[in-house]
């Protein structure tokens, strides 16, 4: 089985530019995405899907440096710089992560996809934006779909916010009671358009948390609980306690709102 993870990265942020090379304890951010997606065990290979724009000739550059595999593709339309990037590496089944998301956590990469593999489903998240809710943190972000899914996607989604979040076709009709936390700690659903997805839940409610990193505040957060630690091996468990027994933490970011699936970058 061909595993396939794409993060998605490009210097262009709109709420903090540049985010995807920032340094986080002496290395950029991209470089934590990237280093801790390759320690999922289920993942073939792990690959840098930035754009084509000149603005990202730093990320290709970085990646080239480290010996990241990187492609380059649609700055406008990320769906298909997520399709080209799969059909490229001939994946069966794709991770989407993005590179904000510097404490990405490789056993909830293997959660979600053995829950897809296992339960033959089409597409498999620990999160969705409002209004289906989250219990994990925001920067956990695992979304994990088959190659089947996503050329369906590419070849039927047409709104915008549809081609630059790559996933919203798979679940937008989904009714969000279908999803709610439950003691399974897993809701599934069979969509109108004909996909079995899953939401995987945490152990409680911790959808309040925000780890990632899309504003000088977060960025700020990334590097105090970086901080903390003495090399980039630790869980999302860890970073929970930590945050549990220094509560000033979690108000450095507490007051950035959250985009939602709808939101789209105009400039694009």
């Amino acid at each position: 089985m061909v595993i396939i993870a794409i993060i998605q990265a490009r210097m262009t942020s709109s709420r903090l530019p540049g985010k995807v090379l920032r340094d986080i304890a002496a290395r950029p951010m991209l470089g934590w995405v990237v280093e801790r997606a390759r320690r999922a065990s289920t993942v073939s290979q792990v690959i840098v899907a930035t754009t084509t724009d000149p603005s990202d000739d730093p990320v290709a550059a970085y990646c080239g440096e480290r010996g990241y595999d990187c492609i380059r593709g649609s700055l406008n339309d990320v769906l298909d710089r997520y399709y080209q990037a799969a059909l490229q590496a001939q994946a069966e089944v794709v991770v989407r992560i993005t590179a904000d998301c510097p404490f990405i956590d490789p056993a909830l990469i293997d959660d979600a996809i053995g829950v897809l593999l296992e339960g033959g489903f089409d597409f498999v998240a620990n999160r969705l934006p409002r209004p289906w809710g989250r219990t994990y943190p925001i920067g956990l972000d695992v979304e994990v779909f088959t190659f089947a899914a996503l050329e369906t996607a590419w070849q039927q989604a047409t709104e915008k916010h549809q081609r630059e979040h790559v996933t919203p076709y798979f679940y937008e009709d989904t009714p969000a009671n279908a999803l709610r936390l439950n003691a399974a700690r897993r809701a599934e659903f069979v969509t109108p358009r004909g996909f079995r997805i899953a939401l995987l839940h945490a152990p409680a409610d911790y959808g309040h948390l925000r780890w990632t990193v899309d504003t000088a505040a977060d960025l700020e957060l990334a590097r105090r609980i970086a901080a903390y630690f003495p090399d980039d091996t630790f869980s999302w468990t860890d970073i929970l306690r930590l945050v549990e027994g220094h509560p000033e933490l979690t108000q450095i970011n507490a007051a950035v709102p959250h985009k939602t699936h709808l939101d789209v970058d105009d400039r694009l």
